[in-house]
């Protein structure tokens, strides 16, 4: 990655060459809603492809003097870029698929902003409310793929993960693109890249011309993952707990591979959502993966899961060592039985509505030093409830570790503290332990990794 910079106006070739003055003065003016700071950090993120930083801090300070303005015209918008990262053009040119992603941006805040959360038609204080939102904000990014049978793999893992574990998680996507799956992820590198990157080798041999390559992100972690390459659709969700939502109503099941603390976030996310009645039927295949090297990875994660939420989560799971064909076909017969359920039970095939999501899982969850003090971490807690506050707890150390917000705020008032039952602190605590020692927590770097956090019993 070169450190040159580009100055540039770029037209749209796909997404959004439309807006009112509203929308533009919107855009323009920080004193209304801080939408040109959120514009500028998720497009300075889009045009860092290849950036190999998971500092959101580091890299906004390192472009303090980038700049993005829209340019109205009679034929539509221009975006003007100043001090962009050269790696983002080509003679001169920006890349295709950046202009793409970057235009998504633009789409999906305004959309969001004007459509969404100012509009008394969405409730975001309501359960239907919340998930109707993230319905149309997908469908607004025309992402929804509503005339094909259930097909898309959602792959969560992490971004730092040692090089076997990327090229199994390559070797995985590539048997899912031979069974003509697609792929959703979070867009990111690492985990996020190699499921994509093998399914379009995949495609390629099935034929397969339009696979999608489904990125789903927010505005506090677009920057310490920014999308790779791969990536066809991009979708932008205002926070991590619709981002979740959008996961799990959009894809058709999942693979988990090695991660870090973000990873076992959404371990505990999707757990705490099939754990409750309510979707003891619904059929949802969850598997987790590595490479024989990194089996202790997942014995960890399952001892985890045991001693905080039991058996009844365990269930809810399949964890499949070194064998990437396998884990394709499992997927590919657990698709079978999702499209025999939706239809049976006349559900969309390409948003699953009849899945229960408790308020606990929807509510935006603001990592801030008193919220994590106040996480009740108990095991008297009801288990979809217990699940719920430890996704919290993990939230706010991926806040810690990677989102400016979170990095800044570690900064000014010293490590977040979490308490609870003495047990499930210390299961807490171990596991996080093994996440540092495996340098899982952040890119490797020479700077020795700080923890964000305090275990506290």
């Amino acid at each position: 990655m070169t450190n040159k910079l580009v100055d540039a106006r770029i037209t749209p070739t796909q997404h959004l060459n439309i807006l009112s003055q509203l929308e533009v003065s919107k855009l323009l003016d920080s004193s209304q809603s801080g939408l040109y700071n959120l514009f500028r950090q998720c497009s300075l993120a889009v045009l860092s492809h290849g950036n190999y930083t998971d500092d959101a801090k580091e890299l906004l300070d390192r472009h303090k003097a980038f700049d993005i303005r829209i340019i109205q015209q009679d034929r539509g918008i221009k975006l003007e870029v100043k001090g962009a990262p050269a790696d983002a053009f080509v003679d001169g040119k920006m890349i295709q698929g950046i202009n793409e992603l970057l235009f998504s941006v633009l789409r999906d805040i305004i959309y969001t902003h004007n459509d969404v959360i100012n509009n008394p038609k969405f409730d975001l204080n309501d359960s239907e409310g919340i998930t109707n939102a993230v319905f149309h904000i997908m469908r607004n990014a025309g992402v929804l793929r509503t005339n094909e049978k259930p097909q898309l793999v959602v792959c969560w893992g992490g971004h730092s993960i040692s090089r076997k574990e990327y090229l199994y998680t390559k070797e995985v996507g590539y048997q899912l693109g031979l069974r003509e799956l697609d792929i959703c992820t979070g867009c990111g590198p690492g985990a996020m890249k190699g499921p994509m990157k093998g399914a379009t080798f995949g495609h390629s041999k099935q034929r397969v011309k339009n696979g999608q390559y489904l990125g789903i992100t927010e505005p506090g972690i677009i920057a310490a993952e920014s999308p790779n390459p791969i990536v066809n659709d991009l979708v932008i969700l205002p926070d991590i707990e619709k981002r979740l939502e959008a996961f799990v109503r959009t894809g058709h099941g999942i693979i988990v591979f090695p991660g870090g603390a973000g990873t076992t976030e959404e371990i505990l996310y999707i757990l705490g959502i099939l754990l409750h009645p309510d979707n003891a039927y619904v059929p949802f295949p969850l598997i987790f993966s590595a490479p024989e090297t990194s089996k202790d990875y997942f014995d960890q994660i399952d001892l985890f899961i045991s001693d905080t939420l039991g058996e009844a989560a365990q269930d809810r799971y399949e964890i499949i060592i070194g064998d990437p064909e396998r884990v394709a076909k499992k997927m590919k017969q657990g698709m079978k039985k999702v499209k025999d359920f939706r239809r049976e039970h006349s559900d969309a095939y390409y948003y699953n509505w009849l899945l229960k999501i408790d308020s606990e899982f929807q509510e935006t969850f603001e990592p801030t030093h008193e919220n994590m003090a106040g996480l009740e971490l108990h095991k008297d807690l009801e288990t979809h409830k217990l699940a719920a506050n430890l996704r919290r707890a993990f939230s706010g150390i991926v806040a810690g570790n990677v989102k400016d917000e979170g990095i800044r705020a570690i900064e000014k008032y010293g490590l977040f503290e979490l308490s609870g039952d003495k047990n499930i602190m210390k299961k807490m605590d171990t596991l996080l332990q093994s996440f540092v020692e495996q340098d899982r927590m952040k890119l490797p770097s020479d700077i020795a990794y700080k923890p964000c956090y305090k275990i506290v019993t």
